[in-house]
């Protein structure tokens, strides 16, 4: 039949059919099909057909739990691969596991009692300067470390003479009941399971504190007086 425009017979003016799916030239690239799977699940024919667990089929034909596709014993970059722990690891571990909660207490109160022993016995302020054992840096240089006096303060405040012990080192004095109530808190609260109320000491007190020790460090260092009343 002949259309009333004319244009019948003439094939560069007939329109196209668009109800059948047009075939791609030679060469072009196939455009992904619009009612495709979202990521994650297996589109038709892709990697669900061998049934192994592998919903993305990206080369891992045997389904052993590797979804990533890598060799096996092989990590991806950037991976961290966690290391057995060693016998004697293992072994406090387990003895971590199995002992009582008044162990580490226990323990604590031990390495103390020893150090308090060891003030009362040795009597430090009857020794030598150089008499074992002695601070590196004062031996070698004459000079007193930041910790230097503090055997002889805790002698001194075991038998409570307090200005003297304040005399040898003022900052352990000072830090002394702080240390002592944070000690007897954890140790309370892991053996006995007590709510004492916590100490809480914030970073700035911290740098404070330690800024303070460093001052003190260098002023009982000056050959200056009153700074050599400092000097032990």
């Amino acid at each position: 039949m002949t259309s009333v425009d004319g244009s019948a017979g003439r094939p560069d003016q007939q329109v196209p059919d668009t109800s059948a799916p047009q075939a791609a030239p030679p060469g072009a690239v196939a455009a992904p099909h619009l009612g495709a799977a979202p990521y994650g699940e297996p589109r038709d024919g892709e990697g669900a057909a061998h049934g192994d667990g592998n919903p993305h089929g990206d080369g891992n034909p045997h389904g052993d739990g590797n979804p990533h596709g890598h060799a096996e014993g092989a990590w991806p970059p950037g991976a961290y691969q966690q290391v057995e722990p060693d016998r004697l690891t293992r072994f406090v571990l387990r003895v971590h596991a199995r002992s009582p909660r008044w162990a580490a207490p226990l323990a604590a109160l031990g390495c103390v009692g020893i150090g308090l022993a060891y003030a009362l016995v040795s009597d430090p302020t009857r020794s030598d300067p150089d008499a074992a054992p002695s601070c590196l840096l004062k031996l070698t240089t004459g000079l007193d470390c930041p910790g230097c006096g503090g055997t002889r303060a805790l002698w001194y405040v075991l038998h409570g003479d307090l200005p003297a012990a304040a005399r040898h080192h003022f900052l352990f004095v000072f830090a002394l009941p702080f240390l002592a109530y944070l000690f007897v808190a954890w140790a309370g609260k892991q053996a006995f399971g007590w709510r004492l109320p916590e100490l809480r000491i914030s970073s700035p007190v911290i740098a404070g504190f330690l800024a303070l020790w460093l001052a003190f460090s260098v002023a009982r260092n000056l050959p200056w007086a009153p700074f050599t009343a400092l000097y032990v």
